[in-house]
């Protein structure tokens, strides 16, 4: 199959799951394909799904992943013992484990198509994710507190796991208990993250953006919880926008 084919395979086989889509038609352009099999895939509930579908689907996710390229931790210099510092996609980026910003639910972004981390790293990683992320959630029983992360496979991502912490949300002014829980998130990680002989993390922002933790005091908890405790785990602090490279490279070189 060319890349194509993949495409309209896996869109004619989400919109045929559900009666309310199957009046969708597949557009001719590549990119808005592209957009309809990703707003497919977001809102789709955690359900297995047959063999024939994830083969396909699994082929062209790496192949778009290929298109983009990878960025891989051992080609990159570290800003400080064990600590890099990567502006880029971080669903590029091959190293042990990446951290997903998750909200409380732990299955993902349903939103179609938004840009936020979460929704990203569940559409690359395939829709084996959302249900993994369900089976775990099931076997809680409950929503995830703030400051606490679980792993997961990773499946398509170029990293090996996930590890997926939600961080606080931030209304007004920041609290003692806001800056407890972010702190709490980063060690979470970590922890998880030696329990599981994982040898490298890599941290996106989390709790700022839409969760309104203010940047720079989010980015000198996360350097400064790090430091204390990464112990022999490297460690990457992957920015996406230009303000939060500023801020790190201050705290950083």
């Amino acid at each position: 199959m060319t890349q194509t084919e993949r495409r309209k395979f896996l869109i004619r086989r989400l919109i045929g799951e559900t009666p309310q889509y199957r009046e969708l038609q597949i557009p001719d352009e590549a990119e808005e394909q592209k957009l309809l099999l990703r707003a497919l895939m977001n809102v789709r509930p955690p359900r297995p799904i047959g063999e024939d579908f994830l083969a396909v689907q699994d082929a062209y996710l790496q192949t778009e992943l290929a298109a983009k390229g990878v960025t891989d931790i051992a080609g990159l210099t570290p800003v400080l013992p064990g600590i890099y510092l990567w502006k880029g996609d971080i669903t590029t980026l091959k190293c042990g484990a990446i951290v997903n910003a998750a909200n409380s639910g732990m299955t993902g972004c349903y939103v179609p198509c938004h840009g936020c981390i979460d929704n990203a790293i569940h559409t690359y990683a395939g829709v084996q994710l959302r249900l993994a992320c369900a089976e775990l959630m099931e076997k809680q029983g409950h929503e995830e507190p703030a400051g606490r992360a679980k792993i997961t496979l990773a499946y398509n991502l170029p990293c090996r796991y996930v590890l997926h912490t939600v961080g606080p949300i931030v209304r007004g002014k920041v609290t003692p208990q806001d800056r407890e829980l972010l702190i709490s998130c980063y060690r979470s990680c970590l922890e998880l993250a030696r329990e599981n002989g994982v040898e490298s993390v890599a941290f996106c922002c989390i709790s700022t953006g839409e969760f309104h933790f203010p940047n720079t005091l989010a980015a000198e908890i996360a350097v400064q919880t790090v430091r204390r405790y990464k112990g022999d785990t490297e460690v990457i602090f992957n920015v996406f926008k230009d303000v939060d490279d500023q801020i790190y490279r201050q705290l950083l070189v």
